[in-house]
């Protein structure tokens, strides 16, 4: 009963930070599509969906594994092995959708980068060709990267943040704000599956003690 006891807490307590986890990971996804520079990205006209995409899949599964955390939690303290079967049964699909959202972060980078570059480089070319019409897209690129331009920022000049003393090549600065992010993204991705296995094992073996102490009884 002791042992019985001690594994109830410890997956109590993995279920409760398993639900603090998922309510970090909705924030950071959140965080990523609305706040800092990735924000402003975002116009009227254009914005980078395909990128934006992961990142609703990431707040989706934040908020499964909150689900999944109060569940688990139920789970413990009623030791019930219906709901810690089906607790394992949801740590499975999480583990495999975050595997999957990891490698994909890592694996997809240069897609999400090339969307974006794509973006930028159809403003520019609008800008270009009508420079008496104003941007907005093109003018949220410098203003969000402090960058100006591609090769050169002179004929783009206008839609320029003041003040910038060497200006940056606005695609390069795009493959870089891409790469961080996703790879946070991978990182994240992978460290929660990481942590599933724990609460599949702690799971099991709940399961496996609370059912060869109702053996003994």
């Amino acid at each position: 009963m002791g042992r019985l006891r001690c594994i109830k807490f410890l997956l109590f307590a993995f279920n409760f930070a398993f639900w603090l986890a998922g309510l970090a990971v909705i924030a950071f996804g959140l965080w990523l599509r609305f706040g800092g520079v990735l924000r402003d990205l975002t116009s009227e006209e254009k914005s980078p969906e395909y990128f934006y995409m992961g990142l609703y899949v990431l707040v989706g599964a934040g908020a499964l594994m909150m689900t999944v955390g109060f569940f688990g939690c139920c789970g413990a303290v009623r030791e019930s092995e219906c709901l810690l079967g089906a607790f394992f049964a949801c740590l499975l699909v999480i583990f495999a959708a975050e595997v999957t959202a990891g490698v994909f972060a890592f694996i997809g980078k240069k897609a999400a980068v090339q969307e974006v570059q794509t973006i930028y480089e159809e403003a520019y070319k609008d800008y270009v060709m009508d420079m008496g019409k104003s941007n907005k897209t093109l003018i949220q690129f410098h203003t969000a990267l402090q960058c100006c331009g591609k090769e050169s920022e002179v004929q783009v000049k206008p839609t320029c943040p003041e003040g910038i003393q060497v200006p940056k090549n606005c695609l390069d600065e795009i493959q870089n704000l891409i790469n961080s992010n996703l790879h946070l993204v991978g990182i994240v991705g992978i460290g929660i599956a990481g942590i599933t296995i724990f609460g599949m094992i702690f799971s099991m073996v709940l399961c496996c003690a609370i059912r060869n102490t109702r053996d003994m009884l």
